[in-house]
This record gives C-alpha cells, sequence and structure tokens, in this order.
C-alpha cells in the first residue's frame, strides 16, 4: 500500500530523528546549507507570483513547491529536526542525548542561515541590477516585510512578543506536518499532497517561519530596510525559533509519539 498507518510513519519518525545525530558534520551543513538557500528561492517565488497577481492565497498556495523539493531531496530544514531528533531521545536510543541534539540543532541552523543569507545577496543583486539601482517591485516588498514583522511586533511591546512567539508555534505545527507528511506514503505523488497542504496554510495565515525569516530579513536589510540586526534578532528571528520549537516538539512530535508509539493500555471491558 503507498500508505502507512499511523504506528508505521512514526517509527519511521524516531528513526529518521536518530539517523540525523549520527550524520557526519559536513553532510549536515550541506543538506541545511541546500535546504535554506530552496526555501528562500521559494519564499522569492510567493513573493512574486503575489506582487505580478495582486492575489497573496496564489503566491500562498505555490509556495509549498520549495518545501516539497527540498524534503524530496533529502535536504533538513531545523523546523523539521525540532521534531524528529527529540524522539530518538525520549525513545532511549542508545548513544542518543540531549548534548548531541543540541549541537546538530546548531549545526542545522548555521547551514540554513547561510544557505538562506547567499539566496538573499544573490536575490538582491537581481533586484537591483548589481546595486545599480533601487530595488524592483517585488524587492521593495520583500524589505517592508521586514520592517512590518520587526518594528510592526516592537510597536506594542510584550503584546507584540507573545503575538510573534505564538505565530512561531502555530507555523511549526504545520510545517512540521508537512515534515511528517514526507513519510506518510511510499509515492513521490502522495509525498508532495500530503507535504503542500499544511504548509500552504502556514503560509497563507502569515505565520512566522525561522528559515524564510532567515531570507526575509537579511534581504530586506541589503535593500535597505529601515530596522537594524538587533531589530531582527530580538523582534523576529529568537523568538519565532524558539516558537517553532516548542509548536513542532510538543503539538506534533509528542502527540503522535505518546499516541501511536507508546500508546496507553486499552480499556477493558468487564
Amino acid at each position: 500500500m503507498s500508505y502507512l498507518a499511523p504506528s508505521e510513519f512514526v517509527t519511521k519518525m524516531v528513526d529518521a530523528g536518530e539517523s540525523k545525530l549520527y550524520m557526519a558534520t559536513r553532510d549536515v551543513l550541506i543538506r541545511a546549507f541546500m535546504a535554506g538557500g530552496i526555501l528562500a528561492i521559494a519564499a522569492v517565488f510567493a513573493v512574486t507570483v503575489t506582487v505580478q497577481t495582486e492575489s497573496p492565497i496564489l503566491g500562498a498556495a505555490l509556495f509549498p513547491v520549495g518545501f516539497c523539493i527540498l524534503y524530496l531531496m533529502g535536504f533538513d530544514l531545523l523546523t523539521g529536526v525540532f521534531v524528529l531528533t527529540p524522539l530518538a531521545l525520549f525513545d532511549k536510543r542508545p548513544g542518543v542525548t540531549a548534548g548531541g541534539i543540541l549541537k546538530h540543532w546548531g549545526l542545522v541552523f548555521v547551514g540554513n542561515f547561510l544557505g538562506a543569507l547567499t539566496v538573499a545577496v544573490l536575490m538582491a543583486i537581481v533586484f537591483t541590477y548589481g546595486f545599480s539601482v533601487p530595488p524592483n517591485k517585488v524587492g521593495q516588498v520583500i524589505s517592508h516585510i521586514g520592517e512590518n514583522r520587526t518594528l510592526g511586533y516592537k510597536e506594542y511591546g510584550a503584546g507584540g512578543m507573545l503575538t510573534i512567539f505564538i505565530r512561531g508555534v502555530l507555523c511549526n505545527w504545520m510545517v512540521s506536518l508537512g515534515v511528517v507528511g514526507a513519510m506518510i506514503s511510499t509515492t513521490v505523488s502522495g509525498k508532495v499532497i500530503a507535504m503542500w497542504m499544511p504548509v500552504m496554510l502556514f503560509f497563507a495565515m502569515g505565520f512566522e517561519h525561522s528559515i524564510v525569516n532567515m531570507f526575509l530579513f537579511p534581504s530586506a536589510m541589503i535593500m535597505g530596510g529601515n530596522f537594524s540586526i538587533m531589530d531582527y534578532m530580538i523582534w523576529n528571528e529568537i523568538p519565532v525559533v524558539l516558537g517553532n520549537l516548542v509548536g513542532g516538539i510538543s503539538l506534533t512530535g509528542l502527540t503522535l509519539y505518546t499516541t501511536h508509539m507508546k500508546t496507553a493500555p486499552k480499556r477493558r471491558f468487564n
């Protein structure tokens, strides 16, 4: 059958999390770099479609193409490893430690950031003809996204910080379901459909994805966005990463693991 039962794909999730922790550092960085770059290209694509058609929902509907490509190629996003690698620890796999997981997260973060930053620089060159003219319309829109999603939150203080954190939680609840979706089918078409649905939802709802933001905000700053590196880190990247972590582990990883792999005893009827 092309569909795996929950008990089967949850086992695959744990196995995948364990295997990632034993991956060579070189491979972790390469796969994370490529994932960050491909997702950044997908973000450019979505913004371009939105600008050209004046239809944000169409941009959101097409954004998941990048997510599907990178996972079919076996590349890794930080939001995905947030979900999978802790399961290997919860399942008490031999040799898996909290320190090893944190190191892996750090490597994936660096790789994702470098990939997204590389695309940010390349696209800034494209948008400005090698920095010889002001950015085109798509570049201007990206610059404003950077301002709105830093200074826009900062304006509301603690309420803004809570909002961005919750948007990060909700984002990786959906995105991590896309990661799991790649495991529930044995066919390419089945994997793509299962990944597409939750990722489209997160983008359309304006939730905050730490890797997408690794492209949007450096890109905006390169093209003259009116905010600082500290604004980006404090009023976007750090709370979004924490929200993505909480959402992925608690709402996807642990729920699937506890109810499909470590199921409670069945009820008895006398």
